[in-house]
Order: C-alpha cells, then structure tokens, then sequence
C-alpha cells in the first residue's frame, strides 16, 4: 500500500518497456515490511540530467535505479560514486542522502555472480568471454575478476574501449589473465552476453553460436525476452543456458539494502 510515507525508487531506463526489475523490488521490499516502491521512468538520454536535477528535490526519493542507455552518464551527475563504480565510472542504482546530494553504485557484477551461484556455477578459476564493454559489461568484468576467474577476454566492436576496460581491470587484478580479444566463443568454459543485443528483434548475435562447444555455459544480461534467440541457439549446440533474469533476482537484495 503506497501512503504519504512511503519511499520512491524510479528506475530510469529509455526505453522502459522492457524492464522487469520493479516486480522483483517490490517484492523484495514488501517481504521485508519496507514503506519503499519502484516504478519505471522512461528518460530519454536528452532529458537524464533535468531528471535527475529534479529528483533531487523530492524529500521522500529512496534513490534512483539505472539500466539501458544511462549507467555511464548518470555516474557524472552523482556527488560521489562507491566501490566498483568510482573504478568503472558507471553506476546502476544512486541513494538520495538526508542532504540532497547523491551517492551511486554499481551492483551489475555482484548480482551476476551472485546469480551464477545461486544457479550452482562457480566462476573462480573459470575461462570467459564477455562481450561487450559499456556499463553493465564493465560491472559484470570487475565481478568476475574478483571472483577469481582464470582468464577473462573482453570482446567489443570499439576494440579500444576493450582494451581500456581489460587494462584498468589488470591494475586492480593483477592475478587475472585479463586482455582484450576477438568474440570467438570456441573453448571458453563461460560465455556472456554483456550488451543489449538480443532486446529487439532481429538483431545480430553478439557471437556464432556455432562456435560454441557443449559444456560451455551461455549466459545473458537481457532480460526480455526470458530466452533470447543467443540462448536458444546454445541450447541446440548442447550448451547449459543462464538467463538474464538470474541477475536482477540476485542482486535486488544488494539494492535493496544500498536503499533501505
């Protein structure tokens, strides 16, 4: 029940439609008794800072959650970024403190590997292939790096974007195999979709799936559709499919807690 007390959490997206993490935040929230509920703004790239401005205003604004196109701009309009995001300069979710001024973070790359193991696939010491290197990606490389993987290759159409990402990474884990490389998926033991391909219809396939060996786990950032044509075209290689989906149940309990 929404009264004059609760808190407001938008989630700020462009576009918004295919969003599913409100009904998941919200269930969260009214599992834990908090006076705290989240509706989705659609914000074009041209209108994020009036936006954002303005949210600042409003006393009883929780924070703010960030998707597609905004994790790297909005980190710009924050006071003051924390942990992964004052590495990466991106954040997902911003927390409106008591004096108006805003804090943001970046939960993208614990929420997937706390979704990985949720499911019963371990990262550390694993092989992967991220393709992609804009926000989400970004959250999703310092995750894996943290979580011990072997050997990480990040795939991007800007190869040079890659390889900034791969050499910053390299500072902070120096214990990694961390490079830049071509979207080849052929004998990783883990390969992700870290971009937006797959949300539209028709769009290309961030690799060949026919590339892919059985035993290679697939796994996605997109969330609708539930299976996306990378995931089905995995499956008929033989390979075990990871959603999207995984990483927003995992990580709302992150933002819920950044917010409450």
């Amino acid at each position: 029940m929404i009264t004059g007390t609760t808190r407001f959490t938008p989630l700020l997206a462009h576009p918004s439609r295919h969003v599913r993490t409100p009904g998941v935040f919200n269930a969260e929230c009214a599992a834990r008794g908090l006076d705290m509920v989240m509706v989705p703004l659609d914000v074009t790239p041209a209108g994020l800072a009036a936006t954002v401005a303005a949210l600042r205003g409003v006393a009883n604004l929780a924070g703010m959650v960030v998707t597609i196109p905004h994790k790297g701009a909005v980190a710009a309009l924050c006071d003051r970024l924390t942990g992964a995001a004052e590495m990466l300069g991106v954040c997902n979710i911003i927390r409106r403190e008591p004096d108006g001024s805003l804090t943001g973070a970046m939960f993208d790359g614990e929420g997937f590997v706390a979704g990985l193991r949720q499911e019963g696939y371990e990262p550390s010491g694993k092989s992967v292939l991220l393709v992609g290197a804009g926000g989400a990606a970004a959250g999703l490389a310092h995750a894996l790096a943290a979580a011990g993987v072997a050997r990480l290759t990040i795939a991007n159409r800007s190869p040079d974007k890659a390889e900034a990402l791969a050499s910053d990474l390299r500072a902070v884990f120096p214990g990694v195999n961390i490079g830049a490389g071509p979207a080849d998926p052929a004998g990783y033991d883990l390969a992700i979709n870290g971009t937006s391909l797959g949300m539209h219809e028709g769009d290309a396939l961030p690799f060949d799936a026919a590339r892919l060996l059985p035993g290679t786990l697939v796994a996605e950032v997109v969330m609708q559709p539930d299976v996306t044509p990378l995931l089905t075209a995995a499956a008929a290689r033989g390979c075990r499919v990871h959603k999207g989906v995984h990483m927003i149940t995992a990580q709302v309990r992150l933002l819920v807690d950044f917010l409450a």
